[in-house]
């Protein structure tokens, strides 16, 4: 198969020839990674640690409750009870990360007050504690990758302040994985910024990560990638699958406008949110990385009945997954501790996994090592649809800054969940593939002289 590349840059053309699989046939299984593996990323994963995960899950139930409406008096926070309580013991591990890496994290607090609401009876400090590892590329230190898990709990009973609530699994879990990413990659440097948030009110309706990602967009932050991580205990069950992790992920976007809706409708792009692209490039790090979990794919927003502090960033246009445990135990989930019929029921740490969190915590922290290091995605992606040709070309404006060696095609058949196919072209921005459009989908991304790769970028058509 030929692929025909010209750079409008130069005003010149050349022609390289490459082999590909005819798109035509379909293969049952994705080769395409994020690129190759990274050494440093690679050492950060053997840094995590299922003990220091066990220590964080064990230290926040130690609070008794969680819940976004219990104590926070200076007087509960002395005593360890409370929401308040665990705020303050979270704070001071950010911190504790940022002395180790010689005050590499800047450790913030995002405070504020929340008006009464369904599950709030009256107004309520709410405060999201996060950290920001600054990308050292003046450039590249625009771009934000986030994670994030939130540290408040419940009950049977999403009003009762003085009970206790564990929340071992939800979301002590979530809350240990964005704390250990941060702890192994705050000892690494990466061109991009990543920040490392928890966020409390999600059981009382996501209202930190709402008040978070209106923030980020009010304020024009560029986040390109939110990992959302709730409920990834491993729960120990006997059907529990503890080799794979659930990553749920938008398809239509919740914010897109009319005209995109009609947009995707018409080119069958239901499957190509920016979201979506983010739960493939999750794919391709697991097969890249060696973080003892793969990735299991969910087309969709979230579970039946339920949501996370996903949505609230994907409310706002920002890509954004959730990661889950495969098997969940309701039993022991929003219950009060006790045993009724033989059934142990609450969230208590016995039922954690902490193997398992450490899995999740190195998946998490490869995703958000690679995309760190990797140059911005290509901008103006485009397909050329103006004349009627089997041909397909494709024009993208180039990535910013200068960490740019080249970029890469993806294809894959418009039924196929993953990127099956993939072409480099080298630094330009155009390249004719000898396939019709309409049989495949594209993608573009970039990619530089260490192989780390962008996030892709499906074309919108041009006429």
């Amino acid at each position: 198969m030929l692929l025909l590349i010209s750079s409008l840059h130069a005003g010149a053309q050349t022609t390289a020839e490459s082999r590909a699989e005819p798109a035509g046939i379909q293969t049952t299984a994705s080769q395409v990674n994020a690129g190759a593996p990274d050494p440093g990323i690679a050492a950060a994963l053997r840094d995590v640690s299922a003990e220091k995960i066990r220590a964080d899950i064990e230290k926040l139930v130690s609070f008794g409750t969680r819940l976004t409406l219990s104590a926070q008096d200076p007087q509960s926070i002395v005593a360890g009870r409370g929401i308040g309580a665990a705020r303050e013991w979270i704070k001071s591990e950010f911190d504790r990360y940022s002395k180790d890496c010689g005050g590499c994290l800047e450790v913030k607090e995002d405070s504020f007050l929340q008006p009464a609401a369904d599950r709030i009876p009256n107004p309520i400090q709410i405060t999201n504690v996060y950290a920001v590892l600054k990308g050292t590329d003046p450039e590249s230190a625009k771009r934000i990758f986030l994670v994030t898990g939130h540290y408040d709990s419940r009950n049977s009973d999403t009003f009762d302040t003085k009970g206790d609530a564990p929340g071992a699994n939800d979301d002590a879990s979530g809350t240990s994985v964005s704390l250990e990413c941060a702890r192994v990659l705050s000892k690494h440097k990466f061109p991009a910024t990543i920040i490392f948030l928890t966020v409390a009110g999600e059981e009382q309706g996501l209202n930190g990560s709402k008040h978070f990602a209106e923030t980020a967009k009010q304020q024009g932050w560029d986040i390109e990638a939110v990992l959302n991580n709730d409920i990834v205990g491993g729960n120990k069950d006997p059907q529990q699958d503890t080799s794979v992790v659930r990553v749920f992920s938008e398809g239509v976007p919740v914010a897109a406008t009319d005209q995109q809706l009609r947009t995707i409708r018409m080119l069958g792009g239901e499957s190509d949110s920016a979201s979506r692209e983010l739960a493939r490039y999750i794919a391709e790090v697991g097969r890249t990385y060696d973080a003892g979990i793969k990735p299991m794919l969910i087309f969709r927003l979230d579970r039946y009945l339920r949501g996370g502090d996903h949505y609230s960033f994907n409310q706002q246009g920002f890509a954004a997954v959730r990661f889950t445990e495969f098997r969940e135990n309701f039993n022991r989930q929003h219950q009060n501790v006790r045993t009724e019929n033989g059934i142990e029921y609450g969230d208590l740490p016995k039922f954690v996994d902490f193997d398992y969190v450490a899995h999740v915590a190195r998946l998490n922290a490869a995703t958000l090592g690679s995309l760190a290091a990797a140059p911005a995605p290509p901008a103006n992606v485009h397909l050329v649809t103006k004349n009627l040709e089997n041909d397909s070309t494709l024009t993208w404006d180039a990535s910013p800054g200068s960490r740019v060696a080249g970029y890469e095609v993806l294809w894959r058949a418009t039924t196929s969940p993953e990127w099956e196919h993939v072409e480099k072209v080298a630094n330009v921005n155009r390249a004719t593939m000898r396939m019709s459009k309409d049989n495949v989908i594209f993608a573009v991304r970039a990619f530089d002289d260490r192989g780390h790769a962008s996030l892709p970028v499906v074309p919108m058509p041009e006429r």
